[in-house]
């Protein structure tokens, strides 16, 4: 006996076999695991895309032109000369407007995530995969189907009601216009820092019940996630995000466990009793969806409102035009939204044989929607490339996607983003950009990472 137990014992020190398995396994967990996720889901797919953009494949060249912050309405153009559907060495895209609003409209399409097989790269994405919550991987709601997503989507859609967020209303206008008593006319500013960033993150924050001392703790995380929907990251890019992600699932634990135990006037705190047939959201799914609404709730209207402001102020007569008819507000953010949108592209795979728009699409074949070419088709809106807040049809972007994939927070995003640019150009009418504004270099994410302004 006493052997056996002195081998147990050898076995369970650092030095014993156990503990040898032990801190192998942690070296796998902390370094082996994440370069096998990066090399699989970034570093391959991002040296296919650009070997195909370096020869000219349409679906290569919008993935690394796009990262540059360049104009890309010539490639829109040419991708739209190419067909309904233009062949790419992976597949298809598209920039015409009633095909990208089939394509996300048809079950035929389901969100596009890796899928790597029962082969060597299918057992290596399984063996590194990870437990914390992403916003592009199940279950949240970006990136699961019926029947799952029908469950889900009913669940959350009560607590996102056309009154929920109008009842922010008031709220949003508060923090719009505190944040603009903080700032001083006579210093230039960093819009996006001091106003762009901080209107949604605050709004966000009082959605997901954060408690105010811990907000600069959730728009740190917010801006650590931000890279997240991109495909192709950085070895560094990738060990940041995953760093945020960690941080803000371990932060998510501890704040469901709070409002659990005190629950509050709030969305999460709504999502978190809500039941559909008896059942409610899993503690995955409550943090998915919180995580989603960070992600997509901040990062995209950060992008709107900073994208506005940029617009407007390179349009002086747009400007002029909504002070001397302050009821167009509510479509020039529409007109933002589409000449300018938050979000690029999104992707869809083919899950079973089918024909859109008279082209063949083979099972397991990607289609990207290119949203922003979708808003810029001529066959849709007249004079596609001009500015124009007085547009009868701005409302017909495909900004928020379409089908059961349109986004939960349209109505969110619109209303933040009329408060935001409204108040802001009404308390310093004589605003003005200033050199240094500098695009983020994200694919999926089009907006500003600096916008620096004179406001008097």
């Amino acid at each position: 006996m006493d052997s056996r137990i002195a081998r147990t014992a050898e076995a369970l020190t650092p030095g014993g076999p156990l503990g040898t398995l032990r801190t192998v396994t942690s070296l796998a967990e902390q370094h082996v695991k994440p370069a096998v996720r990066w090399s699989i889901g970034h570093a391959l797919p991002r040296a296919v895309l650009r070997l195909a953009a370096r020869r000219g494949d349409l679906q290569g060249r919008i993935t690394v032109e796009a990262s540059t912050g360049a104009d890309l309405t010539g490639l829109f153009d040419e991708i739209r000369a190419r067909g309904p559907l233009a062949a790419t060495r992976i597949g298809h895209t598209t920039t015409r407007h009633e095909v990208v609003k089939a394509v996300l409209s048809d079950d035929a399409f389901v969100t596009a995530r890796p899928r790597f097989g029962a082969g060597v790269l299918g057992k290596l994405a399984a063996w590194s995969s990870t437990e914390v919550v992403h916003p592009v991987q199940p279950p949240s709601l970006l990136a699961v189907e019926p029947p799952a997503h029908t469950r889900y989507r009913k669940l959350v859609t009560r607590v996102f009601t056309a009154r929920a967020v109008e009842q922010l209303r008031v709220r949003t206008q508060e923090i719009a216009d505190e944040l603009l008593d903080d700032l001083d006319p006579s210093s230039p500013v960093d819009l996006i820092e001091a106003y762009c960033g901080l209107l949604p993150v605050t709004v966000v924050s009082e959605i997901l019940g954060v408690p105010t001392q811990e907000r600069s703790t959730v728009l740190a995380l917010g801006a650590a996630a931000a890279p997240s929907l991109d495909l192709g990251l950085s070895w560094r890019v990738f060990r940041d995000v995953e760093t945020g992600l960690n941080s803000f699932d371990d932060w998510l634990s501890r704040h469901l466990d709070a409002l659990r135990a005190n629950p509050g006037d709030n969305l999460l705190s709504r999502l978190i009793t809500a039941r559909e047939d008896g059942e409610g959201l899993t503690e995955r799914e409550l943090k998915a969806t919180a995580g989603l609404v960070l992600a997509a709730g901040f990062e995209t209207t950060v992008n709107l409102i900073g994208n506005g402001i940029s617009l407007l102020t390179k349009h002086p007569a747009q400007l002029e035009a909504l002070r001397a008819d302050p009821s167009l507000w509510s479509n020039a953010v529409d007109e933002v939204l589409r000449h300018d949108p938050p979000v690029l592209l999104t992707g869809r795979l083919c899950a079973r044989d089918t024909t859109v728009a008279g082209v063949p699409v083979r099972r397991g074949q990607l289609v990207t929607t290119v949203l922003a070419g979708a808003n810029r088709d001529p066959s849709v809106f007249e004079n596609p490339s001009t500015f124009d807040v007085t547009r009868p049809n701005a409302r017909d972007h495909v900004s928020f996607g379409a089908g059961r994939h349109y986004c939960l927070g349209a109505q969110l995003a619109r209303m933040e983003g009329e408060i935001g640019l409204r108040t802001i150009f009404d308390r310093f009418p004589g605003l003005t950009t200033l050199p240094g504004a500098h695009r983020r270099p994200t694919l999926i994410l089009r907006g500003f990472e600096r916008l620096p302004a004179s406001l008097a």
